[in-house]
């Protein structure tokens, strides 16, 4: 199967399941209210925070070992085994503490984080696994469909009235019954590892943990930070504008997960020019959808909001700032992979470190300062310091080229866009069908859409080339 065809297919599976989601979410924040939701984030991120002490990288170094096709099973039991040992130190700790996790959350969830970190094990285990052995197609269907279930019973039980208790126990058993599917699909072989499949894992590891750190800093530090300075009800609000931001980046996802193993056995292989002409293709469509989404918040920011319910509008002010760091971030994916996928973790490593340090920093003190914006500022000033980090490292060892052409092709057609865009709003505007919100909004956005990818269709026969190489039927080129 092609590398485009493969990412295509876990885009179109993440944008199915991401459609269910915001679906489901706009149900739970216009039946509960921007608080409940502020909970029910700030717990995510808790769990999401302590996830990294139980796994401390392993996750990676798993995906890493199992895709050089040598004792796979071996190097996921040794993993298995690890995790389950962390896991169960830091549910411990949360129970010893409880009191103090009830007390940060604002609502008595000790027992929900508990469980979910015991879900999460199970359930990235079988995520590492499918992707270890080149299963990124089946991986992508699952987690759709793991969106969806978990989705559904987390609708059923805040419909029978059980709010934050409901969406926290239906997040936990759709993600268990998925997972489950998943290892069916594996079907690993119980085989017993021996103690240097531990240290290889450690060896990869120590350097890649951080990795799981930058990720969990970029996505839920600030989460963390406003859990601790404004109330409840922003941070759900702050939440809602991050996820509407982190949406777009799911063909930068799907590049990026789709590549690494190829990467990694091109690298295997020492076949550098094929390492440097994947990671210049992952460059060159990482934006592809964030660059016009920058424009279009910009334009439409507020009625987006509002589709969540009366009070999200607000959030309009940091979602275009959220989205620029999203691109940094991206971008930034992209180089790490490829340090990972070359065996250096350890330069992964000092960008990583680069990039959780200043958003640690910066969080806090602009949040502390200027409010809940100053997240937002925070998370898109440490991405763009991490990327230049990143970019550092990985030129000096792949020796790639940056992609202007095809990324100022892409800006062009994303400010072509909103200047449509705009009209079509200020147009509108006055019309009956304004007062239909969603409806506005699905039609602006689809409009919008139809422009970008038409210019830039017309402008890149580099993008013509990629569409017409990744679909299953041939089309002409201009």
């Amino acid at each position: 199967m092609r590398l485009g065809q493969t990412s295509v297919i876990y885009l179109v599976a993440k944008v199915l399941g991401s459609a269910i989601g915001f679906v489901a979410t706009i149900y739970f924040t216009r039946t509960l209210g921007e608080e409940i939701y502020g909970f029910y984030a700030i717990t995510l991120a808790l769990v999401s925070w302590l996830g990294i002490v139980k796994s401390v990288g392993f996750g990676k170094a798993i995906v890493k070992r199992m895709s050089e096709d040598e004792e796979p099973d071996a190097y996921l039991v040794a993993g298995t085994t690890v995790k389950a040992v962390l896991t169960m130190i830091v549910a411990v700790g949360v129970l010893l503490f409880h009191e103090q996790v009830n007390a940060y959350v604002g609502q008595p969830v000790a027992e929900f984080v508990v469980l979910l970190l015991i879900v999460s094990i199970f359930s990235g285990l079988v995520n590492s696994a499918l992707k270890g052995t080149h299963r990124v197609h089946v991986y992508a269907p699952l987690s759709t469909a793991k969106q969806a279930v978990r989705s559904g019973v987390m609708v059923v039980f805040v419909y029978l009235g059980w709010e934050l208790a409901g969406m926290l126990l239906g997040y936990a058993i759709g993600t268990a019954v998925i997972a489950t599917i998943g290892l069916l699909v594996v079907r690993p072989t119980f085989t017993r590892p021996r103690w240097r499949h531990v240290i290889s894992l450690f060896d990869f590891a120590k350097f890649s943990w951080l990795g799981s750190m930058r990720k969990k800093s970029f996505n839920d530090v600030d989460i963390i930070v406003l859990g601790l300075f404004v109330p409840a009800g922003l941070t759900g609000v702050y939440a809602i504008a991050y996820s509407l931001a982190e949406f777009l980046n799911i063909f930068g996802d799907a590049i990026r997960t789709t590549l690494f193993p190829e990467l990694s056995k091109r690298s295997a292989a020492d076949d550098t020019d094929m390492v440097r002409t994947l990671t210049n293709d992952a460059l060159s469509y990482a934006g592809l959808f964030l660059i016009p989404g920058i424009a279009g918040a910009a334009i439409l920011g507020d009625r987006l909001m509002l589709i969540y319910g009366d009070g999200f509008e607000i959030g309009a002010q940091v979602l275009t700032i959220l989205l620029v760091g999203i691109l940094a971030y991206s971008y930034n994916k992209q180089l790490l992979n490829t340090l990972n996928a070359i065996d250096r973790p350890d330069l992964a490593f000092r960008a990583n470190a680069a990039f959780i340090v200043s958003n640690l920093t910066l969080n806090v003190a602009l949040v502390y300062t200027i409010g809940w914006v100053g997240a937002a500022i925070a998370t898109a000033s440490s991405a763009a310091i991490g990327l230049v980090f990143g970019f550092y490292y990985t030129r000096r060892h792949v020796g790639f080229s940056i992609p202007f052409e095809e990324i100022s092709k892409q800006c062009f057609a994303a400010l072509l866009m909103g200047v449509v865009v705009y009209a079509a709003r200020a147009i509108g505007e006055p019309h009956p069908i304004a007062a239909y919100n969603e409806v506005f909004v699905v039609a602006l956005v689809g409009f919008g859409a139809l422009v970008y990818f038409f210019v830039l269709f017309a402008i890149s026969s580099t993008f013509r080339t990629t569409v017409s190489r990744n679909l299953p039927f041939d089309v002409p080129l201009i």
